[in-house]
């Protein structure tokens, strides 16, 4: 039995949390592995309670922040005597540890990518931390070709040494037919009858600013339509480029709705009640929400750059993200045509039978056993 050892403080953190609880229960419950975890113990035990044949796996408490210089100190002191250490992250150690081997998950370089967006301290930090891990960790493991070709460009790292697997959407995410159900949660939120939906963070490459301004062509058209958007409304409304301050300019203050945070079985609702998914992303890895949505049988409009026609397959109304006129002109073609929103329904239950995670177990599996 190999003893594995993954670092798993950021198991409640977006993206790279979704891979996390997506993979570890079937490490922990694998006859292959004996795992030891490093994180917050509460947090670990809370996911792992009823997803664990048997006993629970050890954990090792571990309080550093991401990022931090103590961080690559407790990491030396924590992890434990084992065959492979798992970063989901860059941050793989960079001091010696007692794993024979590291592994370390770089699920983009947006870093890179909008390296001028950056303060100094992030640039340096940035650039040091992901070349360090592209060279140190014996292998790297990524989440689609588009960033395996990504990573090569950005670090010169030999394209032999990273390893590409797919992600999935978490099977709660389905079409709900118990319509009382859709109705409490539109009564909870205050959804409108008619939305488009946008699930995701603030970051600069999600696109926001072009979104909200492609919805306010669209509602020319359509007003009875509003822009659902879920996420830490603080981030949205005191982030980037003065959101607030955007909507009231295009005069949608009651045409946005911001739900806040919603916990994961409030959003498979949201999504199922939503008649059109924007994912307008200049940027992703892999891109989660559009999986998501397409298991709710919501149309998707999406970008067509980065990752994200090679997760969408046939299976998204693709748009330029850098133009509001065209992201409008997608948004108003869905909406539109009926014929199209059908075909793109059952275009997206034919492709999120390509992503699962007992597959992307066994891919990731395969990585470590070679």
């Amino acid at each position: 039995m190999k003893k594995l050892a993954i670092d798993c403080r950021m198991i409640n953190a977006s993206g790279i949390g979704s891979v996390i609880k997506g993979l570890l229960p079937y490490f922990v419950n694998s006859s292959e592995f004996k795992c030891y975890l490093l994180g917050n113990t509460d947090e670990i035990n809370k996911f792992l309670s009823d997803k664990v044949n048997g006993d629970l796996p050890i954990i090792m408490e571990l309080k550093s922040k991401i990022y931090s210089i103590k961080e690559q100190f407790e990491l030396i002191l924590k992890i434990p005597k084992c065959d492979i250490f798992w970063s989901p992250h860059y941050n793989v150690p960079i001091l010696p540890i007692r794993a024979k081997k590291r592994i370390s998950m770089v699920c983009d370089v947006n870093h890179f990518a909008f390296f001028n967006r950056l303060n100094i301290k992030q640039k340096v930090y940035a650039k040091t931390i992901i070349n360090l891990c592209t060279r140190i960790a014996s292998v790297i493991i990524t989440i689609s070709e588009f960033s395996k070709n990504e990573i090569v460009k950005y670090t010169g790292t030999n394209p032999n040494k990273i390893k590409v697997f797919y992600l999935s959407g978490d099977k709660k995410f389905k079409i709900i037919e118990d319509k009382s159900e859709l109705q409490k949660t539109r009564d909870l939120y205050k959804l409108p009858y008619k939305y488009l939906l946008y699930v995701g963070n603030v970051k600069p490459h999600k696109n926001i600013v072009n979104l909200i301004k492609a919805f306010r062509i669209v509602n020319e058209k359509h007003d009875d339509f509003k822009l659902v958007i879920v996420g830490k409304k603080e981030g949205f409304i005191t982030g980037i480029d003065n959101i607030a301050g955007l909507i009231k300019s295009e005069n949608l203050e009651d045409k946005v709705v911001f739900t806040g945070f919603v916990p994961d079985n409030d959003l498979v609702n949201i999504y199922n009640l939503a008649n059109i998914f924007v994912f307008p992303s200049l940027y992703e890895g892999f891109g989660i929400p559009p999986i998501e949505a397409m298991a709710a049988g919501v149309p998707v409009v999406a970008s067509n750059v980065s990752s994200i026609p090679e997760v969408c397959g046939e299976a998204a109304n693709y748009v330029d993200p850098y133009s509001i006129d065209d992201i409008a002109k997608g948004i108003n073609r869905v909406i539109e045509d009926k014929n199209l929103q059908q075909e793109l329904i059952k275009k997206g239950f034919e492709r999120i039978k390509v992503f699962s995670w007992e597959k992307a177990y066994s891919e990731i599996v395969d990585i470590f056993r070679k």
